[in-house]
């Protein structure tokens, strides 16, 4: 799936009309059942559209309420803190340690979550729906866009919304790439300090290449790997994305202190309210990706 681009209304709209079919709705009258199908391909049948949600990812929850939806939440979990009005609404923990009992508890009509088999699985067998969504790729930010406009029922919004965000995206991109003059430099953004890190494939390497970055990672590691340190070491990025926290001991570690990137501090760390416009495969991205190319134009070789 090609990203969405401003300039093409048409293949945005055959886009959302396409991925609509693909989760598989349906419904001929009122008296049948609206049925979708979710990223791993399950089958969710429904009486109506579901009015109590209930979030398990901080980039769904942002997407149900830019998709004018807030409301309809009815718990979210512990990460999920933008916009200010759903702070105050039950937290389920999370995709490792979800809060079954609470979830159930809130009788939600679906569940919505990133692919996790023992929490979709017990979640079932106790009579609650879920609906898995991908978070992988910058591809799946629109996709998932338009599978969450679909099962609440206002894909029109989903179009829209994608559309405007697309055409964000592309504003800060052109704009970056004249403001870095030709410069394309070798980056590597850690995610984790482990370290785990944003390969080609992820969504956070979408962005960079919008942007005219090199990722020093090869494709062939995955969307988000975990590294040897080495690997950085021997590969030398020009710039380096990395956590408020990490980025003062950056040198510490064995061999770093070598690297162009930390000799001249040519590193991009943000507060997390920005961060998290990078972090979560949402339709704030537009948001991140201004904070990426502010970054790599200031601190570019």
């Amino acid at each position: 799936m090609k990203a969405l681009r401003a300039s093409g209304g048409r293949r945005v709209l055959a886009l959302v009309l396409a991925l609509t079919m693909a989760s598989g709705f349906a419904r001929a009258d009122g008296a049948d059942p609206l049925i979708f199908h979710d990223a791993s391909n399950n089958e969710l049948r429904l009486s109506h559209y579901p009015e109590r949600v209930i979030s398990l990812m901080p980039s769904l929850t942002e997407t149900v309420c830019m998709l004018g939806e807030c409301a309809r939440l009815v718990g979210t979990d512990r990460y999920s803190d933008w916009p200010a009005s759903v702070q105050g609404l039950p937290k389920a923990g999370g995709l490792d340690d979800a809060q079954i009992e609470l979830i159930v508890s809130l009788k939600p009509d679906v569940v919505l979550l990133a692919h996790s088999p023992r929490v979709m699985e017990r979640l079932r067998q106790l009579g609650v729906p879920t609906f898995e969504l991908k978070s992988d790729t910058y591809d799946d930010i629109a996709a998932t866009v338009s599978a969450i406009g679909a099962l609440l029922g206002v894909p029109e919004r989903a179009l829209e919304l994608n559309g405007r965000v697309e055409r964000s995206v592309e504003a800060v991109a052109k704009k970056a790439k004249r403001d870095l003059r030709g410069r394309s430099p070798r980056v590597y953004f850690e995610v984790d300090s482990a370290p785990y890190a944003a390969g080609p494939g992820s969504f956070i390497g979408g962005m960079l290449a919008r942007l005219g970055a090199r990722n020093i990672l090869s494709a062939d590691l995955g969307p988000f790997p975990k590294l040897n340190p080495e690997y950085v070491v021997q590969r030398d990025p020009d710039v380096i994305f990395v956590s408020e926290n990490a980025a003062p001991t950056l040198a510490a570690r064995p061999g770093w202190d070598t690297i162009r990137a930390v000799k001249e501090r040519r590193l991009c760390s943000f507060p997390r309210a920005i961060g998290d416009t990078i972090v979560r495969a949402g339709p704030r991205v537009a948001e991140g990706l201004q904070a990426m190319a502010d970054c790599l134009v200031r601190v570019a070789p």
